[in-house]
């Protein structure tokens, strides 16, 4: 890091940073990079939510790296593993000496006479900024705002004796051993946390609004267990990966080709784990279709066999107002709680909250139309790390890495150094997240939007989008390639 100058400077230092480091190690060894992380440690979300039972909800022969195979038994991972995998990972391709801990980027600005990005970042030690250009900005934020999570207006929480905590901050003196616990939401945090509390817990009730899908899944992989006995691991992970996009492709589909049939799936799954005559339509038979919201995945039926076995409980009702020790619903139940759990959700925060600047003009994240889901119209040699929603965000994220890439190479092929997208024809917009969930819809008007075709639109199709981004072509209607105070676009074919 003697230099200040480097060709791609990568925000973040989470699952998504360390994969783009090592794709540009692996694929451009000859360009420079540094990573600004505004926390001290590698790992983002993963080392940042240390609540009881954190993990994934998605499968690690997914979420893993496609060049680095997942070795672990477990299938559905706990968050530990997963931040030492994306640590083993970093030090496999000697990421950390390329990154600058305690940096918070503040802002970026482009400048079209130079071709360069000036980016300007403040350290958490000393809150000076330091300022570091580059050809080639690629922001791996991830969306979720780190200083603090959704919580909602709590009636009367000011009179509650006992503890309240917030899972993305959880206290690390919290003892739940042998006490009553309330968590108030059912998403997928909710759905987590209660089967992990319950394992010592006196008590644990999940307090829900309404019903979230929750999809038993084992924990373990019978095909990767039955693989990697016979064949080396680089052999055995790309089949069980294939396999489980395949799986999770097929289920999405499903679900919005008969979601009526994907209901009733998803309901016979939670009967047959739950108590006889235990009331399924009211506590897990949600009002919307299946993945308007990203399912919920309960490794091993965890939740429900803490529900038939009595150390937890669901009740679908509001609150009324808090109590000196409990909660009273609008029933008049009052429900008695040592300690509350607000997991209620989180807050989105667009690229961490930094300003871009496109020649001394603020872009509106709003107004920008995302291209191929990873670059946004009019911001030159820029691209995001953007998820998917039905599926492992890894997937995609090593798919965005894959193709930026593919742009360096092209831009030192054809002598271009300035790509930029376009903004769609026609004024069709809609929003660039398509789920349901609260934490999108109370974000959706500050967030990029997409178009009504591909290049602009995202299909949520893995498939679709390795043959659009590792295969298809650099050059459409949807970007020019330029240089430095050029103003015609290169069309050189790639």
């Amino acid at each position: 890091m003697a230099s200040d100058h480097v060709d791609v400077l990568i925000i973040g230092a989470g699952l998504s940073g360390v994969g783009a480091a090592c794709h540009l190690r692996r694929e451009c060894p000859d360009k420079t990079y540094a990573v600004l992380e505004a926390r001290d440690a590698i790992g983002g979300t993963w080392d940042l939510f240390r609540y009881p039972g954190v993990r994934s909800d998605s499968d690690m022969f997914t979420l893993g790296y496609s060049f680095r195979p997942w070795t672990a038994p477990q299938a559905i991972a706990d968050g530990a593993a997963i931040r030492e995998y994306v640590r083993d990972t970093a030090r496999e391709y000697d990421v950390p000496r390329h990154i600058r801990f305690g940096h918070r980027v503040l802002r970026a600005e482009w400048h079209t006479d130079t071709a360069r990005w000036t980016v300007t970042a403040q350290r958490a030690d000393t809150a000076e900024t330091v300022v570091v250009t580059c050809s080639f900005l690629f922001a791996c934020t991830g969306y979720y705002r780190y200083d603090e999570g959704y919580t909602p207006p709590l009636p009367g929480v000011d009179a509650y004796a006992g503890r309240v905590a917030h899972p993305q901050h959880w206290p690390d003196d919290l003892d739940h051993t042998g006490r009553r616990v309330l968590v108030i939401g059912s998403g997928a945090t909710a759905v987590t946390v209660v089967p992990a509390l319950a394992q010592r817990a006196a008590h644990v009730t999940m307090l829900q609004r309404s019903p979230t899908y929750i999809m038993p899944l084992p924990s373990r992989d019978r095909l990767a267990d039955a693989l990697r006995r016979r064949l080396p691991a680089t052999v055995a992970y790309p089949v069980v990966r294939a396999k489980n996009v395949l799986l999770a492709t097929a289920t999405f589909q499903l679900s919005r080709r008969a979601p009526a049939l994907v209901r009733r799936a998803l309901r016979r799954a939670a009967r047959v784990r739950l108590p006889a005559g235990y009331d399924v339509d009211r506590h897990f038979a949600p009002r919307y279709d299946p993945w308007d919201q990203r399912l919920c995945v309960a490794p091993d039926g965890d939740l429900f066999t803490a529900v038939r076995e009595g150390r937890a409980s669901v009740v679908t009702d509001t609150i009324d107002t808090f109590t000196p020790h409990g909660v009273r619903l609008t029933s008049g139940v009052e429900v008695p709680a040592d300690i509350v759990v607000t997991a209620t959700g989180l807050n989105l925060l667009a690229l961490g909250g930094l300003t871009l600047r496109v020649d001394g003009v603020d872009v509106d994240l709003a107004q920008s139309v995302a291209y191929k889901g990873m670059m946004l119209s009019g911001v030159p040699n820029f691209a995001l790390t953007l998820g998917y929603t039905n599926a492992s965000w890894t997937l995609k994220a090593d798919l965005v890495a894959g193709y930026v890439c593919r742009l360096l190479r092209h831009l030192d092929r054809t002598g271009a150094q300035v790509v930029t997208p376009l903004p769609p024809p026609g004024a069709e917009r809609a929003p660039l997240i398509d789920l349901r969930s609260g934490y999108v819809l109370r974000a959706a008007d500050a967030l990029p939007k997409q178009g009504a075709a591909a290049p602009w639109r995202l299909y949520q199709n893995y498939a679709r989008d390795v043959l659009l981004m590792r295969h298809g072509r650099l050059t459409d209607e949807g970007v020019r390639f330029s240089r430095a105070r050029a103003e015609e676009p290169d069309r050189a074919e790639v």
